[in-house]
């Protein structure tokens, strides 16, 4: 009974306000109290229209975002490492979701994942905001993936093309070279930046420790590739719920170019780190665990995160936003939970196998495990041309190398097979940051092909790569600007190269 009467009493109050005369003068707001905080966590009441993924701003500034919409109360995660909210605060509605900065003004910056700016170089000013839980674009708004990425790495332009709008996971143990490859195809993009045909690039560190953090911005910066590039950090010491977040974050920023016309790159470093956050925060809510405690969405949460990449069509703007997660495995089991999601999900991945990286190969792909399901759709006629025959090569050389372990009596043909396997295993090792263009690539795997590297060993291929491309270059400059230019091998092209490697094999 008194329950009735106090909402009849309610009723009573509200109507009077809105009938007064000084109705239009009066402004009402929500208030919610904080019923209960603990690990980050706000159990609120009061907020009776509240929104799903709305933010709310508590009586002592600190943000909190909505997660969970229950009967009498809702639960509100705090936006910040060290939430000083107490029971009994009061907070509203922002009335609005969670939404970042983007634009051109972030180039060079990095910030956390709120997008505010770390790096001490003062306040952003965009005029731009987006969106940070908005939903990928839809089938009929793509259109194929069919212009490269070069990454300047010459075992994944020949054998692992990445195109733009593609999504390539990158997963291997610790210390198997994952973030260099992201940071070499970053730093690969700035001969496009100086062309004026930029791809803008977002790097997302999730659960890393600023230290290294620091290094990698400051080498970029020296380097000058921060130019077209910006970092959301979401650091080691930062909550659970800031580096569930900072994917997205860095996903809104390279939206920002894609929707306008334009082509971006974003690294996710890395996803296994950002699902461990997703169960914390989940368990945390006490939600149900499904398998290794993970939260039964998981695979929905990333597959909504990389779906937002995309190769736009002509119709909307022809822009594309291109995505390379990274996946920490755990002794190469790439057959654990969270990486059998992600390899679903993406178009191919590059695994980096611990063996190869410790026998000296690097970069340490396993070429047989690798794969992009784009394939040759991302590479141009030239490219497609010079490594048909490397591929068939490298995988008649690892179908032979497992059972010559086994045989003391080899056949010539053979023993012919295992040498170019092992040549072209060698051509294929490249040093950190040791970058090439697009024609060299061409030229060398060409090169490689008619045997011009057969004959030299472990200590000497750098140097007579190098020195192949160094006479190339003086020999026959025509050639190597037809290829920048038409990304073709013609006829005659193919004659100069193929008279070039005989020169080369008889004089050097």
């Amino acid at each position: 009974m008194n329950k009735l009467n106090i909402e009849s009493l309610v009723e009573e109050i509200e109507s009077k306000i809105k009938n007064s005369k000084e109705a239009e003068n009066i402004k009402s707001e929500e208030i919610g109290y904080v019923e209960e905080i603990s690990d980050g966590i706000a159990i609120v009441s009061g907020l009776n229209n509240a929104v799903y993924g709305d933010l709310v701003k508590f009586s002592n500034n600190q943000k909190g975002w909505i997660v969970e919409l229950l009967e009498n109360y809702i639960k509100c995660v705090v936006l910040d490492s060290d939430p000083k909210v107490k029971v009994g605060m009061t907070l509203k509605s922002e009335e609005m979701p969670i939404s970042t900065m983007v634009g051109k003004a972030l180039l060079g910056r990095v910030v956390n994942a709120l997008g505010e700016p770390l790096d001490g170089k003062g306040v952003i000013k965009s005029e731009f905001h987006r969106n940070v839980m908005s939903e990928a674009p839809g089938i009929m708004d793509r259109k194929n993936v069919n212009e490269p990425l070069y990454t300047g790495i010459k075992a994944i332009d020949t054998l692992i093309p990445i195109g733009l709008g593609q999504r390539e996971l990158i997963l291997g143990d610790r210390t198997t070279g994952k973030t260099s490859i992201a940071i070499d195809t970053i730093l690969n993009q700035k001969r496009r930046h100086e062309e004026g045909n930029t791809i803008y690039c977002v790097y997302v560190c999730i659960g890393k420790k600023m230290s290294e953090v620091a290094k990698m911005v400051s080498y970029l910066e020296s380097q000058g590739a921060m130019e077209y590039t910006t970092f959301v950090v979401a650091s080691a010491a930062d909550a659970g719920m800031l580096q569930y977040l900072a994917p997205y974050v860095g996903c809104s920023i390279g939206e920002y170019y894609r929707d306008n016309g334009e082509n971006s790159l974003i690294v996710y470093d890395d996803l296994s780190k950002h699902a461990i956050a997703h169960r914390q925060m989940s368990l945390l809510l006490r939600r149900f665990p499904g398998r290794e405690a993970y939260p039964g969405d998981v695979f929905f949460v990333h597959a909504n995160l990389l779906e937002r990449a995309a190769c736009m069509s002509d119709e909307n703007g022809g822009g594309s936003l291109t995505a390379l997660p990274i996946i920490e495995t755990l002794a190469g089991n790439i057959s654990s939970y969270i990486s059998t999601n992600v390899i679903s999900i993406t178009d191919g991945q590059i695994f980096l196998d611990k063996n190869l990286f410790l026998s000296g190969q690097r970069p340490a792909i396993n070429t047989g495990v690798s794969v992009s399901r784009v394939g040759s759709s991302a590479q141009t006629k030239a490219m497609t041309k010079v490594a048909g025959m490397m591929k068939l090569e490298l995988s008649q050389y690892a179908e032979l190398k497992e059972f010559s372990r086994y045989l003391t009596d080899i056949d010539e043909s053979t023993s012919r097979i295992l040498n170019r396997g092992d040549a072209v295993t060698r051509i294929l090792r490249q040093d950190l940051h040791e970058l090439l263009t697009f024609e060299e690539e061409i030229i060398v795997i060409f090169g490689c092909n008619l045997g011009c590297f057969d004959k030299y060993d472990d200590k000497t291929i750098k140097k007579m790569e190098k020195k192949f491309l160094e006479v190339f270059w003086s020999k026959h400059p025509e050639v190597v600007s037809e290829l920048k230019e038409n990304k073709v091998i013609t006829e005659d092209m193919s004659k100069k190269i193929k008279d070039f490697a005989t020169y080369f094999r008889e004089n050097f």
